[in-house]
């Protein structure tokens, strides 16, 4: 068969169109920046049950199914979310204040903490007991935080320019993000190139997007890794972000050619333009042994099976891993429960491709692991030897689920142990997930500091799926510091950051989130009047919690609030 010619004429023109806008977008004035976002978050709502309506049917189930409830948090919700969180900080500053209140803003043990979320009092009331802190490096000051925050839009406007994202195929949002990021916080233009994956929602963006196309300063184009390639390579474009693998990174960088990797060892790349990434890895979860009763098993059960089946486990930060102690009496209770949660939860296809042979590459190598699903999905290897395995040295991507049994009489003895273990065994630095009752926390609170501090990755929950973050806006997305581009791991640089935080100053952001729902959690020290959170996959009326919460997120109403609590209430 004869190879095809690649047709480059939309792609050079839509390169050609965001050059000649790109001024124009760097001379919009702040306050019409903030009124285009004013403007867009209607079309948000506008078009929200349509583009979950696309994504669930893409998906192989129908937009009523309880599974769309995820389509619900990672499109519609997550872009009005962190549309919102830059409109907020943009308001502040236009009002002559500083992005970060001065209170926000503490030192602790040579750093600078920030506190990111709650950022309003609809936060504190929507999801009360959940908050965020944006750790920095060792050695920033609380002066300098606050001094480099938005420097953008307080007199150090950056040159115009091209960037060009290379969108994502998994969750909805996650291109829509990137081209907003890129925009008001990078201050460039952009041309997307959608994933061939779900370019199906390329007319739902380009309707949220209307007004930014109208002015030349977004595009989007389609096509696969040729089309990529040339973008990438474009003298019209002047920096690249992609969400992917680290193989995308190392093919635009380095070349595919033979001589791809002695390009890679010299460090004299192919591409060497500013280049940001969020390319995942194995995600662990982290169970710290205490004293549960018998609902902490159920719900946490719950917890730990949303991170692993939202979107399929089709997230760069599923929990891939469950890191238990062996030495716990509570660690067969909590298993038996996450297979009793696998067994009820109905059908659903990996539907991401590759994910078939993924999850067959983990079935050869564990013939003993449990498959508790009709479509040969949703696995769970319950002993994975914490040496070389299959399950710690690739990505799986898909809905199978390790569990790795660690020593460790005590929690401080058992943390160091799985910090040790995930920080060195495991690849990727994106997302860590830690579990702890608090009367625990309270009588180890050192040596779970320690653990919080010593994890290295971008971002940790604490008793809160690591995802969350990518979710409020407000928190810089990333992995934690150290890659290189020849040692590309999960990738260099954060995404969302609304409050437009220096990235070179950013180590990892840490959420908190209450270990028991209310009313249970205010008896157990663990005081919130947060139920059981509307993106749990058990959660009975997720789609209309989440459907109300992204039009409330969209156009803020005290007349909304009733039936917002109404139908978490149920859940």
């Amino acid at each position: 068969m004869a190879e095809q010619t690649l047709d480059t004429a939309a792609l050079d023109d839509a390169v050609a169109t965001l050059q000649a806008a790109a001024a124009s977008w760097t001379a919009t004035s702040l306050a019409e920046r903030i009124a285009l976002l004013e403007r867009l978050l209607p079309r948000i709502a506008d078009g929200a049950s349509a583009m979950v309506e696309a994504a669930a049917e893409a998906k192989g189930y129908p937009s009523d199914s309880p599974w769309a409830a995820d389509d619900w948090t990672g499109a519609p919700w997550a872009l009005a979310q962190t549309a919102s969180a830059y409109l907020r900080v943009l308001r502040r500053i236009a009002a002559g204040r500083e992005p970060l209140a001065a209170g926000a803003v503490h030192e602790h043990d040579g750093r600078a903490r920030v506190d990111v979320f709650p950022a309003s009092g609809w936060d504190t009331l929507l999801l009360n007991g959940f908050s965020a802190q944006v750790w920095t490096r060792p050695g920033t000051t609380t002066r300098a935080v606050r001094d480099r925050a938005a420097a953008m839009y307080r007199g150090q406007a950056p040159d115009p320019g091209v960037a060009l994202v290379l969108g994502a195929g998994n969750v909805a949002a996650i291109t829509a993000l990137d081209i907003l990021h890129k925009l008001y916080v990078g201050g460039q233009v952009v041309v997307a190139k959608m994933n061939p994956v779900n370019a199906y929602l390329r007319p739902h963006f380009e309707a949220v997007f209307s007004e930014f196309t109208e002015h030349g300063w977004v595009r989007f184009v389609d096509g696969g890794a040729a089309e990529g390639a040339h973008l990438s390579g474009h003298d019209g474009v002047d920096s690249i972000h992609v969400t992917g693998s680290d193989r995308t990174h190392d093919a635009i960088v380095w070349g595919t050619d033979e001589a791809a990797e002695a390009r890679r060892r010299a460090d004299t790349p192919l591409n060497d333009k500013p280049f940001s990434s969020e390319l995942g890895g194995v995600s662990p979860c982290i169970v710290v042994p205490g004293r549960w009763r018998d609902a902490d098993f159920r719900f946490q059960a719950e917890h730990i099976v949303t991170s692993k089946l939202n979107n399929s486990g089709h997230n760069c930060v599923a929990t891939q891993v469950l890191v238990v102690p062996d030495d716990w009496d509570g660690t067969d209770r909590l298993i038996a429960e996450i297979r009793a949660l696998l067994v009820e939860l109905p059908d659903r296809e990996d539907y991401y491709p590759g994910a078939g042979d993924r999850l067959r590459t983990v079935r050869t190598a564990h013939p003993e692991a449990a498959v508790y699903s009709d479509t040969d999905c949703r696995i769970l290897v319950p002993d994975v030897a914490p040496q070389d395995d299959v399950m710690l040295s690739f990505e799986v991507f898909g809905s199978a689920l390790g569990v790795v049994r660690l020593p460790g009489s005590t929690p401080d003895g058992f943390l160091a142990e799985a910090v040790a273990f995930t920080d060195a065994r495991l690849p990727g630095t994106l997302g860590a997930t830690l579990i702890v009752d608090p009367r625990t926390e309270r009588r180890h609170l050192a040596a779970v500091e320690r653990a919080v501090t010593d994890l290295r990755y971008g971002t940790i929950g604490v008793n809160c799926w690591s995802a969350i973050g990518f979710l409020l806006g407000y928190t810089p997305w990333g992995a934690h510091p150290g890659h290189t581009r020849q040692d590309i791991g999960s990738g260099i640089g954060f995404v969302h950051n609304a409050y437009l935080l220096a990235d070179e100053q950013i180590e990892k952001t840490v959420l908190r989130a209450p270990f028991a729902p209310s009313p249970r959690g205010l008896l157990q020290g663990s005081p919130s009047l947060s139920p059981r959170p509307p993106y749990f996959v058990t959660n009975r009326t997720a789609l209309t919690t989440l459907e109300r919460l992204t039009r409330f997120t969209a156009a803020p109403s005290v007349a909304k609030l009733p039936g917002i609590f109404a139908s978490a209430l149920r859940g």
